[in-house]
């Protein structure tokens, strides 16, 4: 098979008879091409441009680039590349594609038993789209094997999400970085097309500088099927009450946004307990009969998708991309970060039907989630410095090396490594599953993380002006977005004069659930890998056996969540936890029964206050009458060791 370089700028398509493409592939003869889209099409398939595309969702971003692959595939050119940031927003994509005709196949990390086959598929031509994640392209296998194949028979580069590439964006992705490298790779001839609904200017200057992307297009962004309200409920349980009371006379299916997986799984267990389906979804979700996450996860689409649930409670895992026209109803049971990240996620709603609701409310544990993503999201300058540090003294090390060497867990290590390993040029460099340090000089630039850190915080100020707004809700926030459309929604709150929904709480409502929340106990899944060297004088390495694993725990509480997180952290505050805390293990204790029953009670310390954990354990025995024994120890890198072998025996 031949595949033709775009050398040449002649014109291959003409509006009519991609009008006559759009039209079998939506089966309607009457379907017409949106403002824009035939622009857009124009722009990349007759003059080879990079275009980035903002327009508001539902719009059709899909449908340009997938007729702009059919039009470029007819004529002989390859495959589309896509970089998708997704699993749900990939399977959306591929089900779009197979309406255009377009063989899509996705590879990514849950497939990797399937990529030699892809492999040939792609070198047969049997392939007219790729998506990949970001993600892959930090995978040395996938750089090596596999992108070679692909990016030399690219027909059209597609980056979708495209805000994503931006740290201003509200969703920064690391490995979104790596694109710059790919497309200066790519030959000037190739069409590069960015699509987004969530980038205002300045998200757009830095997509625009870093990706050199030459022409705008910018569209409305007003959603007329919304109507919009906001609603200040400070407690959980008061937005749980109301969820409950109001979700059932709600027309069609909807999603609820929450901004912890913890606050998923409880939020979608209250509602199924007071007769209403709803399940929580998020990247590592899995279902009572371990099923694997992908698999389920796709299972909670396609149930939603079809009527068979009435919500699904979930995290912005399913914030990009998830395609359902008529979904009824968008509902934040607690306040994102951005106006961006708000547009983003409200926007799944109404896209395909005249009248659809999105409701924002604002608690009081907002603040602290959003203040933790804002500082969390960039590496703190001593884990940088102690990584860095201990790569130069060492000939690689992996992650579980890293692990046993600094005083940080994987998670954080891998977001240091994340981050270093996209800058230009990159102190550190990854060689099969080991991390070394490249000679190039390197110093933090921390005084930009402040800034960028600064500006997400005026961000998050953004929404509660907008929580506070008393004019047309839409308008605020196509305002926000630089959109100066001046029109009012005519749908929201504002504009009608009274709420879209009530916003009184029942009160026997609100008293269940405060007792539920006081007793959401959780189940614990504790781990079975073992850090490297954590247990030194047993020799434990990598995996304990099967008879040593530690069976199902619970859960009493979430950091800082009412009712009893809160008593933690206040406790941790101020050095002691108090009794009530101990009671309500005990009453958990109870409830909980385990089999066989434990003969001991142990604690694992904390460094800073000693004795603030084994006080606690030493009162929570004598109230179960089993006996204390202090056998764990806590080094300065998080291991553990038992101190006594009798006693870990025992």
């Amino acid at each position: 098979m031949a595949f033709f370089n775009l050398k040449k700028k002649k014109k291959l398509v003409d509006e009519r008879s991609a009008l006559t493409l759009l039209r079998q592939a939506e089966r309607d003869n009457g379907v017409r091409f949106r403002p824009g889209q035939w622009e857009a099409i124009d722009a990349i398939v007759n003059r080879r441009e990079r275009v980035l595309v903002v327009q508001r969702t539902g719009w059709g971003k899909s449908s340009v680039y997938f007729l702009a692959t059919r039009i470029l595939r007819n004529q002989k050119y390859g495959p589309t590349l896509i970089i998708s940031p997704l699993l749900s927003l990939m399977r959306n994509q591929i089900m779009t594609a197979n309406r255009y005709g377009i063989r899509a196949v996705t590879i990514n990390s849950t497939n990797r038993n399937k990529w030699a086959q892809l492999k040939q598929a792609i070198i047969g031509d049997k392939v007219d789209v790729i998506l990949i994640s970001p993600e892959r392209l930090s995978s040395n296998d996938f750089v090596e094997n596999v992108l070679p194949i692909i990016s030399e028979r690219v027909g059209l580069f597609v980056v979708d999400e495209a805000h994503c590439i931006s740290d201003w964006g509200h969703d920064f992705r690391p490995d979104y970085k790596r694109l710059e490298n790919i497309l200066r790779q790519m030959p000037i001839n190739v069409p590069i097309l960015g699509t987004t609904a969530t980038a205002n200017s300045r998200v757009i200057q830095d997509v625009k500088d870093q990706l050199g992307f030459i022409q705008i297009q910018r569209g409305d962004l007003i959603r007329q099927s919304l109507a919009l309200q906001t609603l200040k409920l400070p407690s959980q349980a008061s937005r749980m009450a109301w969820l409950a009371e109001n979700l059932k006379s709600i027309p069609g299916t909807g999603i609820i946004y929450t901004l912890t997986t913890k606050d998923a799984d409880n939020l979608s267990i209250w509602l199924r307990q007071q007769n209403i389906s709803a399940y929580a979804y998020y990247s590592n979700v899995v279902s009572g009969d371990s099923r694997n996450s992908d698999e389920y996860r796709k299972d909670l689409e396609d149930r939603l998708l079809n009527y068979q649930t009435k919500a699904l409670v979930a995290t912005t895992a399913l914030g990009m991309g998830y395609d359902k026209p008529d979904l009824g109803f968008v509902i934040h049971f607690q306040s994102p970060g951005s106006i961006l990240s708000y547009y983003q996620q409200v926007g799944r709603a109404g896209r395909g039907i005249d009248s659809a609701v999105g409701i924002l409310m604002l608690g009081d544990e907002d603040e602290g989630i959003n203040e933790y993503f804002r500082t969390s999201s960039f590496p703190k300058k001593p884990w940088v410095d102690s990584i860095i540090k201990v790569l130069e003294d060492s000939d690689g090390l992996t992650i579980n090396d890293l692990a046993g060497k600094v005083n940080l867990g994987n998670y954080q290590i891998v977001n240091v490594l994340n981050y270093l390993s996209v800058l230009v040029p990159s102190p550190v460099i990854k060689s099969d599953s080991k991390w070394f340090r490249t000679p190039v000089s390197f110093q933090l630039d921390y005084s930009k993380i402040q800034s960028l850190i600064r500006q997400r915080e005026a961000e998050w100020n953004q929404i509660k002006q907008y929580i506070e707004h008393k004019g047309c809700l839409m308008e605020f926030l196509v305002n926000a977005l630089d959109d100066e459309n001046q029109l009012k929604c005519g749908k929201c709150s504002s504009c009608v004069g009274k709420p879209v929904l009530k916003t009184g709480v029942n009160k026997d409502l609100e008293l269940s659930a405060i007792r539920f929340l006081s007793n959401s106990e959780m189940p614990l899944k504790c781990n079975a890998l073992i850090p490297r060297d954590a247990f030194p004088e047993y020799e434990f390495f990598e995996e304990f056996n099967k008879d040593l694993q530690a069976e199902i725990g619970m859960i009493l509480s979430i950091w800082g969540k009412p009712k009893w997180g809160k008593e933690v952290l206040q406790g941790k505050r101020k050095g002691f936890f108090n009794n009530q805390l101990v009671d309500a293990v005990v009453r958990l204790y109870g409830r909980w029964q385990p089999q066989p029953a434990p003969k001991w009670v142990t604690c694992i310390p904390s460094l800073s206050k000693p004795r603030l954990v084994p006080s606690f354990a030493d009162r929570l025995s004598a109230n179960l009458g089993l006996p204390f024994k202090p056998a764990i120890i806590k080094g300065t890198s998080f291991l553990t060791i038992f101190r006594d072998p009798l006693i870990f025996k025992s």
